[in-house]
């Protein structure tokens, strides 16, 4: 296929690695930034020809500029943004030209280009568009690697606060235990087979399956026991430590017992 790109930062690209690694050409990298795209003209070759579909790979708040801009351009083509949580119609201008637009999500974090291109392979791909171009971008989206699926455009901020809160709220609670680790005098990376088998035990039975510990067991007197060593010691993560493990006792069903010693 043949790919037109708008935006060179890690999505887009990510995605124009990707897809020129795959096979597909792309025809143009435009952005903003004129240097990330010089960058990202060194990493993919560019072939000048008429694109079957644009990707809208910018900010969200910047996709109704941009798509202005290619509602503009003679005989613009399907085209499609990169945002989880902005719907179809940011691409309005567009399809008010009568071009078929959607969205396309990568369920992954794309720290920069070159990696992002990598941990394409294997994620899952939300789709957000109708026939033909639903198929077109189904397509597309396995000859990353990726795993494509279908997206409601009024579910994705529900879809999208989901993704936010599996990946940053896990790190807020990572940052938790690195601060109390560090406190006992224990390195960070001791947990690091221990949070490997929790994730790979919470995808195999479920969260709440998953859970483990004193929390899980309704055992009050350690938890007690844990909140005083945290008062003494990192005073400014107890508050943290005792909602996270109110919610925790709640998931488990052990929220009666434990709520003895958080109250």
């Amino acid at each position: 296929m043949n790919i037109a790109i708008f935006g060179s930062g890690r999505a887009g690209g990510a995605i124009a690695i990707a897809a020129s690694r795959s096979g597909h050409t792309i025809t143009s990298i435009d952005g903003r930034n004129a240097r990330s795209v010089s960058v990202l003209k060194s990493l993919v070759d560019v072939v000048a020809a008429v694109p079957d579909l644009c990707i809208v790979a910018v900010s969200d708040d910047a996709i109704p500029e941009i798509a202005a801009v290619i509602a503009e351009i003679a005989d613009p083509v399907p085209t499609v943004h990169v945002s989880g949580a902005v719907p179809v119609d940011a691409l309005a201008p567009i399809a008010a030209v009568g071009v078929q637009t959607g969205s396309m999500h990568p369920l992954q974090t794309l720290p920069d280009a070159q990696r992002g291109a990598a941990r394409l392979d294997g994620a899952w791909m939300a789709i957000t568009a109708e026939d033909p171009l639903r198929e077109r971008l189904h397509d597309f989206a396995a000859s990353l690697g990726c795993r494509p699926f279908d997206l409601g455009d009024d579910v994705k901020p529900l879809y999208h606060a989901a993704a936010a809160a599996a990946a940053n709220y896990t790190l807020t609670t990572l940052d938790l235990s690195l601060a109390l680790f560090e406190a006992a005098g224990v390195p960070f990376e001791a947990a690091h087979p221990l949070v490997e088998a929790i994730i790979a035990n919470a995808f195999d039975l479920g969260p709440a399956g998953a859970l483990t510990g004193p929390v899980a067991r309704g055992d009050a007197a350690t938890v007690a026991r844990q909140i005083t060593a945290i008062r003494d010691r990192v005073p400014q993560a107890e508050q943290l430590f005792i909602d996270l493990t109110r919610s925790t006792a709640r998931l488990a069903g052990t929220l009666d017992e434990i709520e003895t010693v958080i109250t």
